[in-house]
């Protein structure tokens, strides 16, 4: 994917990045942890809710914890789904299952998991910013 870079206030290129990290997320390669793959899905994530609030015109705190982050966008005034709260769960790929030991393997169901609450918060990120949601 060569994309088309755009200002980082623009919440466009956010969804960029966000695509970048949820084609990695689904790229399975021999030798490649289910947890590298898992932390790129969180990040996917975490990109497609910071272009919500870039949207919004809100500011950020740099975290991961995507509660936090979910939180701001309902203080903004948009309702954010049961399904998109769901991005809550990722949070923990974005630290504690990067390195030996912390965290238990990621199984292949919570990999599965993890992939398709990256893709439904990209798909409804991508509403909210081009208007399709109702905003």
């Amino acid at each position: 994917m060569s994309a088309e870079y755009r200002a980082p206030d623009d919440p466009r290129e956010w969804l960029n990045r966000a695509k970048s990290n949820l084609l990695q997320a689904q790229a399975r390669q021999e030798g490649v942890y289910l947890e590298d793959l898992c932390f790129n899905a969180q990040q996917a994530a975490e990109k497609a809710i910071k272009a919500v609030l870039i949207h919004l015109n809100v500011e950020y705190p740099y975290i991961h914890d995507l509660a936090a982050l979910l939180t701001l966008v309902g203080r903004a005034g948009l309702g954010v789904p049961e399904a998109i709260k769901e991005a809550a769960r990722l949070t923990r790929y974005a630290v504690t299952t990067r390195y030996p030991g912390v965290a238990e393997p990621v199984t292949e169901e919570e990999y599965a998991q993890a992939v398709a609450i990256a893709r439904e918060v990209l798909r409804w990120a991508e509403e909210v910013i081009s208007g399709r949601s109702g905003l």
